[in-house]
């Protein structure tokens, strides 16, 4: 069977993330670990949530993962995760039925573990539905193809099986939502590995377009580190500044660094004027062209009063990662003739690389003075400066 009528216009999106690839290793599901600072389900969510034929993305996670999930979608408006089942069958037939109340023309079912999603694959597939229920992308098969004696306790290759007219399938998996949901459903019990076997058993005819290298599946541990690499070399070197003073004024103690240090006096500011963090706060929105402290926290706003400085570098972190970059070094220079920055040093680099989730070696933070010259050297406040260096797609 087949369809002849125009392709879809949109198309929703069905992510599967409830498997917990075990063969990765790590101590989380390989769908939630991070590369280039962010979770591969993040990525291939952005994949999606970018393309303009997407309507909306859905989530099919494992039961026990909402933690894990909530942590790697961030700040993203998705509808809430479906909680899938034992085979990834189940899983996807759950978000189908889930999609069914209010269903869309098209369906596009994707595996987390192919993050890297090209736009022009998913403007084949849904092209391809033009002529067909169903579309999947593929790539030739190019290398020698041969049975494996050892798992019948034989040693050595056994036949070489000709690979004329065999393709690697991969995802998304385009249908129409209707034939699909239909093939689920007659066939709950197949225990099928990819969704177009499904349809085929339907009798419809599924289509294939061009496939990416871009889509392998990310399996094994080495599948990461080469993942990483490639990402990394297509990414920019970027480096912002930043500088913040805040006078001194009554109180006993000052916030540096996100250290508390006992002093005969406090710096005075709208939030708790943690010079330090202000300065590093401003460098990271620098080095990603994203403004100013002060146009992400009005001192005019009231509920910043008192408020600590590690929601503002947290936030400057989030924006960073949000845009898929790396934080690779941070550097904070701390101006005063008092209190002594010494003691406190390294319980500052310390707490600066807990709030940027970064190893304590990416953290330098140095103090001086300005010998007795200007305000930092008649002891009426404190000046900090900052450089933050990261790395951007």
């Amino acid at each position: 069977m087949a369809v002849s009528n125009s392709p879809p216009s949109t198309a929703a999106v069905l992510i599967v993330a409830a498997g917990r690839g075990e063969r990765a290793g790590g101590e989380r599901p390989k769908q939630y670990t991070r590369i280039a600072g962010k979770a591969v389900l993040a990525h291939a969510i952005d994949a999606c949530l970018n393309h303009p034929a997407v309507e909306d993305v859905h989530v099919v996670i494992g039961a026990g993962q909402e933690a894990l999930y909530e942590e790697a979608i961030g700040d993203r408006r998705l509808p809430p995760p479906l909680i899938g089942g034992a085979t990834r069958q189940e899983s996807v037939r759950i978000g189908l039925e889930a999609l069914h109340h209010f269903p869309p023309a098209a369906v596009l079912v994707h595996d987390a573990a192919r993050p890297f999603l090209p736009p022009a694959v998913i403007d084949r597939l849904i092209s391809a539905l033009a002529a067909a229920e169903g579309a999947v992308p593929a790539l030739p098969v190019v290398d020698t193809l041969a049975h494996d004696r050892t798992e019948q306790g034989e040693d050595g290759l056994g036949a070489v099986v000709p690979r004329d007219g065999l393709v690697r399938v991969q995802t998304p998996q385009a249908f129409r939502f209707g034939a699909i949901v239909a093939a689920h459903r007659a066939h709950a019990s197949a225990n099928a590995t990819d969704d177009a076997q499904l349809l085929r058993a339907d009798g419809f005819r599924v289509a294939t377009v061009a496939g990416d290298p871009l889509l392998e599946k990310l399996t094994y541990a080495e599948d990461f580190a080469r993942a990483e690499a490639r990402i990394a070399a297509m990414m920019t070197t970027r480096t912002g500044l930043g500088f913040d003073v805040h006078a001194f004024g009554t109180g006993d103690r000052v916030w540096l660094a996100g250290i508390e240090i006992p002093f005969d006096r406090a710096l005075s500011g709208h939030s708790d004027a943690d010079v330090a963090l202000h300065a590093l706060t401003d460098a990271l929105l620098g080095a990603i062209g994203d403004g100013d402290i002060g146009s992400h926290f009005p001192p005019s706003d009231p509920q910043w009063k008192g408020a600590d400085s590690a929601r503002f570098l947290i936030h400057a972190r989030d924006l960073v990662t949000a845009r898929g970059g790396i934080i690779d070094h941070v550097d904070v220079t701390i101006i005063c003739e008092a209190p002594k920055v010494a003691p406190h040093r390294e319980a500052m680099r310390a707490r600066v690389a807990e709030m940027l989730a970064i190893d304590i070696g990416r953290v330098s933070v140095k103090a001086t003075t300005t010998e007795r010259l200007g305000f930092t050297g008649r002891g009426e406040g404190i000046a900090a400066q900052s450089v933050a260096t990261v790395r951007l797609p």
